[in-house]
């Protein structure tokens, strides 16, 4: 037999007390091969019928937790032995033996090593020792397991429960928001058709109906833009987002007259083209400028200006209206989260803006951050790629 650590030397080590006839024995039955680092021996699992003492180099002992972390559970050396489990009672590996070095094994087939064990009593001692120890490992293990298990399940529930409960205030909002435009156009249509509104009041019906279903498509279109952008990525081209932000002024400025807010444009002359879809930018800053208009309940200023460094552009809108609670920051980007009331102020929509403005971020595979302090305002920066041809 050739290793530089005999088996006679080694075995003792792992069975002490054994009797140098039972040790013979143990040879005599055994067989003993070399493996390379990375080997296999054993494969949790596995049902396999081999029982390995270790004369030379280390191995890893791995266990697969949850179906999904591997974890190291120890390194063995010379004197250390693996395997007695599956032979013992039938059952698969219940971990994984990988070669650390250049490794040397004294190898028991199943009927050798049950007769081994059957014959030796410091053997048979020196087994149910160590089973026992494998045994106590295994169940905190399992308990551990089950612990990281139940952790899931909790967190998984909770998801759910959230998710449900989002989905029934969409619902309850969507119902809110469709029904209160409906309602007053459907009014208004009414008294038309029963020739109720004549002259100047007509005009004023109409203008009153159109306004309130450019609501209601405004809140579908909404609703179909996120869908849509779940589908679809468009082709990017060279987006100039000073003229993007000067087609959100021009929509946005009669909104912002009437909530007394300033908006204005800081305007970059040498601000690069970035790479995107224009239509789906645009509708980002929107969504930007209309939530700093709709939370300055109190006027002030909304400011859309501009940044660059290195390769990327920065696009920025700040209000100094009511601020964002350090609890709100965390949902804000949520689909149909949205803040319905603070202090006296009452607030509209059902949570779409931020949500699509993220989207179209990350589908650009840009950044948005936001600053913001209650009763100070609040600065969401939008971080975009420069066009290169």
């Amino acid at each position: 037999m050739t290793t530089s650590r005999a088996p006679s030397r080694i075995i003792p080590r792992a069975f002490p007390g054994i009797k140098p006839d039972e040790i013979e024995e143990l040879i005599a039955n055994s067989n003993v091969r070399s493996y390379s680092p990375g080997a296999v021996l054993c494969q949790e699992n596995a049902v396999e019928d081999k029982f390995y003492m270790l004369l030379e180099g280390e191995v890893e002992v791995t266990k697969f937790i949850n179906n999904a972390d591997k974890r190291l559970l120890k390194t063995l050396g010379p004197g250390d032995f693996f395997g007695e489990m599956a032979l013992i009672h039938n059952a698969p590996r219940a971990a994984t033996v990988t070669a650390k070095t250049t490794i040397t094994t004294l190898e028991l087939e199943k009927a050798a090593f049950e007769r081994v064990l059957h014959n030796s009593s410091s053997i048979a001692m020196a087994m149910v020792t160590e089973i026992s120890n494998r045994l106590r490992l295994n169940d905190q293990m399992a308990v551990d397991d089950l612990r990281l298990r139940a952790g899931e399940l909790a967190q998984a529930y909770q998801k759910l429960a959230e998710q449900d409960l989002a989905r029934r205030e969409f619902l309850t909002n969507i119902a809110h928001e469709l029904r209160t435009p409906l309602m007053v156009a459907s009014g208004y249509l009414q008294m038309m058709q029963n020739g109720v509104l004549i002259g100047d009041q007509l005009t004023v019906g109409i203008e009153a109906i159109s306004r309130n279903v450019q609501q209601i498509v405004t809140l579908v279109n909404d609703i179909l833009f996120l869908q849509e952008m779940d589908l679809v990525l468009p082709d990017f081209q060279a987006v100039d987002m000073n003229r993007v932000a000067r087609n959100v002024l021009n929509q946005y400025q009669p909104k912002a007259a009437q909530r007394n807010v300033t908006l204005r444009i800081e305007p970059d002359l040498n601000l690069p083209p970035v790479s995107g879809d224009p239509k789906s930018l645009e509708r980002a800053i929107m969504a930007l400028v209309d939530n700093a208009i709709k939370f300055s309940p109190k006027g002030g200023n909304v400011t859309i200006r501009f940044d660059q460094k290195d390769d990327k552009v920065f696009v920025t809108v700040e209000d100094h209206g009511i601020g964002i609670r350090e609890e709100h920051l965390p949902r804000i980007f949520d689909r149909f989260y949205h803040l319905e009331r603070q202090d006296d102020d009452l607030f509209g929509g059902i949570g779409l803006g931020l949500a699509i403005t993220r989207q179209v971020i990350e589908q650009h595979q840009g950044k948005l951050d936001v600053k913001s302090a209650p009763g100070k305002g609040s600065t969401f920066t939008v971080t975009l790629k420069k066009w290169y041809r």
